[in-house]
This record gives C-alpha cells, sequence and structure tokens, in this order.
C-alpha cells in the first residue's frame, strides 16, 4: 500500500517537512514460536511487519491489519511490548518523519504467510534460532516480545 493517503493529503500543503507520526510494528509468532517477517520491497532487508494506523485507529487493530494486508496471515494483538520514538527518516523524495513506533506482540492464528501487497518480495515464519539476518530495529523487537516484562520504553535521564 506504501503512503497512505492521508499522508499524501498532508504532504500535498505541508510539503517536506518534518512529520511526526504514528507507527506500529508487529512481532507475530505462531504456535510453535517461528516469528513472521517480511523482506521488504523498499530495501530488500527482512524485518518485522507494521505499517501507520489509519485515522482513530487503535495500534492493535493496526497490527492484526498490517500483518493481513502485507502477508495473508491472521492474527491477534496480544500486549504491547515497547514505545520508542525513532530517529528522524528523510526519503529520497525529501520527506522528512519521525515515527513514535508502537511494537506489539501478536500470535497468528489463521492464514498461509504469502506476499499479498507490494511492499514485501517474500514472507514467512522463521524458527528463532534460524533467523535471516535482521537489523537491531527487528531484533531488539523480538527479543522484547518474548518476555513477559512490562511494556519497554526509553528511560527518561536524571535532570
Amino acid at each position: 500500500m506504501g503512503t497512505p493517503d492521508f499522508i499524501r493529503e498532508i504532504r500535498a500543503t505541508a510539503g517536506h517537512q518534518l512529520l511526526f507520526l504514528p507507527g506500529v510494528s508487529a512481532v507475530v509468532l505462531d504456535d510453535e514460536g517461528q516469528v513472521l517477517l517480511g523482506r521488504r520491497a523498499d530495501t530488500g532487508t527482512w524485518s518485522i511487519i507494521g505499517g501507520i494506523p489509519e485515522p482513530g485507529e487503535e495500534p492493535a487493530a493496526t497490527a492484526e491489519r498490517e500483518v493481513y494486508e502485507e502477508t495473508a496471515v491472521r492474527c491477534v494483538a496480544e500486549r504491547v511490548v515497547l514505545v520508542q520514538a525513532l530517529p528522524t527518516v528523510t526519503y529520497p523524495n525529501g520527506d522528512r518523519c519521525q515515527y513514535m513506533d508502537i511494537t506489539v506482540r501478536c500470535r497468528a492464528v489463521g492464514g498461509e504467510a504469502r506476499v499479498n501487497d507490494d511492499e514485501s518480495l517474500e514472507v514467512g515464519f522463521f524458527p528463532l534460532d534460524a533467523l535471516p539476518e535482521l537489523k537491531p530495529f527487528a531484533t531488539f523487537r523480538i527479543k522484547q516480545a518474548l518476555t513477559d516484562g512490562p511494556a519497554w520504553f526509553q528511560p527518561t535521564t536524571e535532570r
């Protein structure tokens, strides 16, 4: 799907200026404890699934929708595992964004992993001991999703 229509409408008047946007990432585990990954069409790298919420959409609903749209896997959001402000991104067209990422652990409940849109080159479930090369963004989120602790957030520095 790429850039949501509502972002395109904002860009029509805002130009390339920095937009602060919500983002949702999903760590999807199946009954065997494997994790769902997609190889991104834009970078060619493997990662967890994610996207931007539609206006008014809850993070859990965004995770479930994005996973289905990109992989044809049905999942149920279980809990928030991480909240983190990400560094500013400048896209090739000059647009600048900074995302507040909310990572949700999800459980696969149906469907078969397959490329379901133009955002992925490949998708599939991987055993935790046989993951493809991943960037720290994805590995950290997978690690946090496997814990039973509270949601992770960056502690504030002492003032």
